[in-house]
């Protein structure tokens, strides 16, 4: 379910500076935004992503201009870029870790918590596996539309669709991902 449009009204205190407003959006767009985070970059990094986008958003406010996609719209395809150059900048730096692994011998040390629950994770990690079988297509308007609750109008907007074009792929991609569910309970 789509959250409900945003009074004009505080849009436009927000670009003012209004703090009481710029806080309203936050709260309002920060359990989605954590969310799409932590299933694109991971939990440990998931608040630095948001505080990021929510950092140029603010920056860029004055460039917002209300369509189709709305604010939240807005906001999530300036998280789609923070997300972008989080995939760049990790690759990068995975790519120098590698060569001074290589260099010094030394190998990576496990980062997992100890106390964390291992069935939980593997139900977890078996998840998201069947869900990077998808296309990187279907998972990104999955994430967008249930992640990130955005609507289909809005989905379409940012990914220049329309928007029953959104709701097939998503009917698709959701098809997609239960045949590989129940595929694996048959194989088990």
């Amino acid at each position: 379910m789509a959250p409900r449009d945003l009074n004009p009204a505080i849009i436009a205190a927000a670009r003012r500076g209004d703090r009481a407003a710029w806080e309203q959006l936050y709260r309002r767009l920060y359990p989605r935004l954590r969310a799409f985070f932590t299933r694109r970059v991971g939990r440990e990094t998931a608040e630095d992503a948001v505080n990021e986008t929510m950092a140029k958003a603010i920056a860029g406010i004055r460039n917002y201009e209300p369509g189709e996609a709305g604010f939240d719209g807005w906001v999530f395809g300036i998280a789609r870029h923070v997300h972008a150059d989080h995939h760049r900048r990790s690759a990068r730096d995975l790519r120098q870790q590698h060569v001074a692994h290589r260099v010094d011998g030394s190998g990576p040390e496990s980062s997992l918590p100890v106390d964390h629950d291992l069935d939980l994770r593997d139900d977890h990690a078996r998840l998201r596996s069947f869900f990077e079988q998808l296309d990187p297509a279907e998972q990104e308007v999955l994430e967008l539309r249930v992640v990130a609750g955005l609507s289909s109008g809005q989905v379409a907007a940012l990914l220049d669709k329309s928007p029953g074009a959104v709701r097939t792929a998503q009917s698709r991609a959701l098809t997609h991902l239960r045949r590989l569910l129940e595929a694996d309970r048959v194989d088990a």
